[in-house]
C-alpha cells in the first residue's frame, strides 16, 4: 500500500507545485525591453508571468490604480496591482500579508532594481498603495 501512496504522490507533486507558483499577468508597452527582463527575474523567483502587450499603458495604470505612483509595466497578481521593477520578496510579502491595499510599487525606473541591471537587494524603496490612492512607505527591498 505504500508504494501505491508514493507513485500517488510523485504523480501529483508537479500538478502541486504548479498549483502553488503565484500566476499573475505583466501589462507591458510592446517596445520595453526592460519589463521582459523583470518578468525574466520573476520567473527565475517561482512566478508564473504571463507577458500581455498593450498600446495604452495609461489606461492600465488608471484602471489598476497604480498611477498613483508609475514604472512602466502593471502586474495583476493575487488581487493586487505591482507597479514597476518590484523585487520578488515584496511581491511575495504583500502576497503573504494581504494588506487592505490596491498594490504596491518602485516608482520610476531604478537603475539597481531587478529587470533593470544589477539588483541591489535592500536599495530598492516600494510604496503601498492604498485603496483610497495614498502612498505610503513599504520598505527598502
Amino acid at each position: 500500500m505504500k508504494l501505491k501512496q508514493l507513485i500517488t504522490a510523485l504523480l501529483f507533486a508537479p500538478t502541486l507545485a504548479l498549483a502553488a507558483a503565484p500566476a499573475g499577468t505583466m501589462y507591458k508597452d510592446p517596445n520595453c525591453g526592460c519589463c521582459g527582463e523583470h518578468a525574466k527575474y520573476l520567473r527565475d523567483a517561482g512566478f508564473q508571468i504571463k507577458e500581455q502587450p498593450s498600446n495604452n499603458m495609461s489606461a492600465i495604470k488608471q484602471k489598476y490604480g497604480t498611477d498613483a505612483a508609475p514604472s512602466c509595466h502593471t502586474i495583476v497578481i493575487g488581487g493586487y496591482a505591482v507597479e514597476g521593477h518590484v523585487p520578488a520578496v515584496a511581491i511575495t510579502k504583500l502576497l503573504k500579508e494581504k494588506p487592505n491595499a490596491k498594490g504596491i510599487a518602485v516608482p520610476g525606473m531604478p537603475a539597481t532594481s531587478p529587470g533593470m541591471g544589477a539588483y541591489k537587494p535592500g536599495t530598492i524603496a516600494v510604496v503601498l498603495i492604498g485603496k483610497d490612492g495614498s502612498v505610503k512607505p513599504y520598505g527598502n527591498f
